[in-house]
């Protein structure tokens, strides 16, 4: 793949040989941001884990102390008294089953993150083939599938992020934009990588972290030293 030259410029000041520390780490990846827009920091963990069986998935919900620095719209499924707590509490979109037809009709999908009360799983499980690809679906272990929506919301807002292992034992997860500097991205990075480490399944065997990168969207990949992240 053939880069830019300031993409490679900034990318020889990243030792390609050496481990990182996760402050010096963050402190290149946005040193050497070249973009013109406030790049996202994302994360990426490769765990010594086998995704194949369910007794070594990893998967939860973590809320970052300093948010990720996008405005996440959040959509919920309810009813009754919990669309009147929804819009309290700062829904962008909230209803029942006619956002189900919207959904299907209108190929909606202003939104980032899907709250449902359990009692509307019926209905929204009706969309699965649909949110499922998108990674949309509500679920009870990111705390998307529950009565307190009013928390749900205010903790999504806040900085919630989910993590989930993909097909090659990779979570990828937003931790920030670059504007938020080394201090506050490592923050929520060690945030990050302390709930995945308590997330170990107690079927995994041998070394749990494989490996730990940190990129912005434009810039080159820096890795990080795992020793001192505990396992």
């Amino acid at each position: 793949m053939k880069r830019g030259k300031k993409y490679s410029t900034n990318a020889k000041l990243i030792d390609r040989t050496k481990l990182y520390e996760a402050k010096e780490a963050l402190e290149l990846v946005c040193k050497t941001a070249g973009a013109k827009f406030d790049e996202t920091v994302e994360c990426h963990i490769r765990l010594g884990v086998d995704s194949r069986h369910a007794d070594q998935q990893v998967r939860g919900a973590v809320v970052l102390p300093h948010g990720t620095g996008k405005n996440v719209r959040v959509l919920v499924f309810a009813k009754g008294e919990k669309l009147n707590e929804a819009e309290a509490a700062g829904a962008d979109f909230f209803g029942s089953e006619e956002l189900v037809t919207k959904i299907q009709s209108e190929n909606w999908f202003d939104y980032d993150v899907i709250v449902a009360t359990p009692d509307m799983m019926g209905v929204v499980g009706r969309l699965g083939k649909v949110l499922g690809p998108k990674g949309l679906m509500p679920n009870p272990k990111a705390g998307t599938v529950t009565m307190d929506v009013a928390k749900a919301i205010k903790d999504i807002k806040s900085g919630k992020i989910e993590y989930k292992l993909d097909k090659t034992n990779i979570i990828h997860c937003p931790i920030g934009k670059v504007s938020f500097a080394a201090d506050k991205l490592a923050d929520n990075f060690n945030t990050l990588l302390g709930a995945v480490v308590k997330a170990k399944p107690a079927a995994a065997k041998g070394q749990y972290l494989k490996s730990v990168t940190v990129v912005s969207t434009m810039g080159p990949s820096v890795k990080v030293s795992t020793n001192k992240l505990g396992e």
